[in-house]
């Protein structure tokens, strides 16, 4: 059980957010009071569900019985309609109504697609995240997003549906693989760049020891969770439907989807988002928004994290240029990228966060 004294909750419009060491033994307690329902449609995929799925189920004590497993394989392969189609079709057969809430265990995978489900399932249920991995902890959990990856670019179809609450027990990242933890680290960097560079400079002196699984300490663990998810809460508070400053969280993904996509989703989206976040800040300094040495910053970084810092060799750069046209922030027949000005603030808001990048521009960085 958790020691409430090592329990963060952060506020936004709408639902609460707990970090806790051993939340997951409060799930029910946390769901009975932010989204009571009386079925409980838990959806996971195959890797997380037997490890955390009768752990999440037993909180529920008498109401158990009336939690039901529905699983998917995991991966971003996926994360997609056909995916969305089936675990609808389950929940039909059986028999869940309007008074089933959906509860998202898993990566940002299973949160993005279960929230789509619940975001359409009877005109819309609750949703309550339970993210799982680092990532999702301090970046898919908060904000709303849902949706699926298409052929044609990622999270291309989908809808704004904030979850009931979210709740994260940071100690189940302790035992996740190095690779994975890592890739979660990417976005505690990304929010360092775009809002605080003293939470960007004290996240670099924890590495490397934040991002291996054997020495990592899961109060510190916890708090640089709470942190994080802090800085995004604040983002979106402000703006909870992108029209405005929630752009600047797309910083590093605008290339780090179209990587992510051309390598067949062989590089986690972590490591896209890394990649991405070294060629955009130098593509900010190319157009004078950037102080000369925040793209090698935030390289070094990277690299401290275990991160890449530049797509695979061989890789397609005609490809990568091309997967950018199909992203959500093309407008108008251009890209349109969130670029910081420096670490800890980010260009572009007299021109709504955004700011379009030529193509050229583009390939210049990829090399």
């Amino acid at each position: 059980m958790s020691d409430v004294s090592r329990v963060t909750e952060i506020d936004l419009p709408g639902y609460r957010v707990t970090v806790a060491n051993g939340a997951l033994d409060r799930v029910g307690a946390i769901v009975s009071d932010a989204a009571p329902a009386y079925r409980y449609a838990l959806i996971s995929d195959r890797t997380v569900a037997p490890i955390y799925a009768s752990r999440v189920s037993a909180s529920f004590g008498d109401a158990a019985p009336r939690v039901s497993l529905h699983t998917l394989e995991a991966g971003e392969r996926h994360k997609t309609r056909e995916s969305w189609a089936r675990l609808t079709d389950e929940l039909l057969a059986s028999g869940a109504g309007r008074d089933t809430a959906v509860l998202a265990l898993g990566g940002g995978v299973v949160g993005d697609l279960a929230g789509f489900v619940a975001a359409t399932y009877m005109r819309g249920v609750p949703v309550v995240q339970i993210p799982t991995t680092l990532l999702a902890m301090v970046d898919a959990s908060v904000g709303g997003k849902t949706g699926v990856d298409t052929p044609a670019g990622k999270n291309l179809v989908g809808v704004f549906h904030s979850p009931a609450a979210v709740i994260a027990d940071p100690t189940v990242i302790l035992t996740l693989s190095s690779r994975h933890l890592c890739a979660g680290i990417a976005e505690v960097i990304k929010h360092g760049v775009i809002s605080d560079e003293g939470y960007f400079d004290d996240t670099l002196r924890r590495l490397p020891g934040l991002a291996d699984p054997a020495r990592a300490d899961d109060d510190a663990v916890r708090l640089v969770v709470a942190r994080s998810i802090a800085i995004k809460a604040r983002v979106v508070a402000d703006d909870e439907r992108e029209l405005g400053r929630r752009k600047i969280l797309n910083f590093g993904h605008t290339l780090g989807h179209a990587i992510e996509m051309v390598s067949g989703f062989t590089i986690l989206h972590g490591e896209a988002v890394a990649i991405g976040m070294v060629l955009e800040a130098a593509i900010a300094e190319r157009l004078g928004v950037a102080t000369p040495g925040t793209a090698e910053r935030i390289r070094r970084a990277v690299r401290a994290a275990g991160l890449p810092d530049a797509p695979r060799t061989g890789m397609d750069r005609s490809a990568i240029l091309a997967a950018t046209r199909g992203d959500k922030k093309a407008r108008r027949g251009s890209v349109e990228y969130a670029l910081p000005s420096r670490i800890g603030a980010m260009a572009g808001e007299g021109s709504g966060w955004s700011i379009p990048v030529a193509d050229n521009e583009v390939l210049a960085v990829l090399g």
